[in-house]
């Protein structure tokens, strides 16, 4: 099986508090730990450094002008980087939770390592929350992703998830909003600043509350849901039937009725738009944490902003 999380002596490079993580991986630690222990306990204590990259050319070694990323527990190099860039190294990124931490804000729920050491991140849950429809409970989470990997920013950003089924959901209708806690690595990474372009956790769990709020008031019809997988999951062929349904789409019909917290506004657009959470996280990609890697950097994060842009428009016109 295909894995993208990093592993260490045949030990996943990951560690989580509490509950087994939705995508059911990594070692479990005591819910207590500061974010040093975690950083620790996931086998993240290492640093990079840049080495100037040469080219051998007859012989001679000569400069190309860039650097190689170098990891000092292995002297793995994670990639190639241009002389500007500045590595933000994992105790410091860990260090950005301290404060939550200490002030009894956050507690450290997990912590990892993907694509060989590239990607480190670190997922404090905020104690915040809110419920739904009478037990459909929203946490808040706040990760940290720390790059190792050229053209790839520093980013901290919220994402809520909702607990009947572990789905990672997005934020923000705005992808702009999530851009401004990106940090290039031509830039000093300073906490402070990013902590003040985040803003609150609570103002941004509350206009997610309304979002979802309205969805589950608004009622979907058979027909407008199926109209939305497709939407959602087009068909990718030019020749394609009408009415025909894509594969993805096939699967979230199929699941609509049968997720985790389908009894929750069911009937609602609530409901069509959380079979499209639900699948990504748990039904579609190679294994676990290739589907852990979409949801948070890759296609399923864009493609599920998409659905609850798509949602609204729809219920907004039901």
């Amino acid at each position: 099986m295909a894995h993208e999380l990093e592993f260490v002596n045949g030990k996943a490079s990951m560690a989580y508090a509490g509950a087994l993580p939705w995508h059911g991986l990594g070692v479990e630690v005591p819910a207590d730990l500061t974010p040093v222990q975690m950083l620790d306990a996931a086998n993240l204590n290492w640093r990079v450094e840049k080495v100037p990259a040469y080219a051998q050319i007859a012989g001679e070694n000569i400069s190309i002008g860039k650097s190689a990323l170098v990891r000092d527990r292995d002297n793995h190099i994670l990639d190639v980087v241009s002389d500007d860039w500045n590595p933000v190294q994992n105790e410091d990124a860990f260090e950005f939770f301290n404060e939550f931490v200490m002030a009894g804000d956050m507690e450290m729920h997990t912590a990892g390592s993907l694509k060989g050491g590239q990607i480190v991140w670190g997922l404090a849950k905020v104690k915040e929350s809110f419920e739904l429809f009478k037990g459909d409970q929203i946490d808040a989470y706040l990760l940290f992703s720390n790059f190792h990997k050229y053209g790839c920013s520093t980013d901290v950003r919220f994402t809520p998830i909702r607990v009947v089924c572990n789905n990672t959901l997005t934020l923000s209708l705005n992808s702009s909003v999530e851009r401004m806690a990106k940090i290039s690595h031509r830039k000093i990474f300073e906490p402070d600043n990013v902590k003040e372009m985040l803003g609150i956790a609570t103002d941004k769990l509350g206009k997610y509350k309304e979002m979802a709020q309205f969805l589950g008031s608004k009622k979907a019809k058979d027909e407008d849901i199926v109209e939305y997988f497709c939407r959602i999951f087009p068909v990718n062929s030019s020749s394609k039937k009408e009415k025909e349904l894509s594969r993805n789409a096939q699967i979230a019909l199929d699941v609509l009725h049968s997720q985790p917290g389908a009894e929750y506004a069911e009937g609602s657009w609530w409901q069509p738009f959380n079979a499209v959470t639900y699948m990504t996280d748990h039904l579609v990609g190679r294994s676990a944490d290739t589907r852990l890697t979409s949801a948070w950097y890759g296609a399923n994060k864009n493609l599920k902003t998409k659905a609850l842009e798509t949602a609204i428009e729809m219920a907004e016109a039901a």
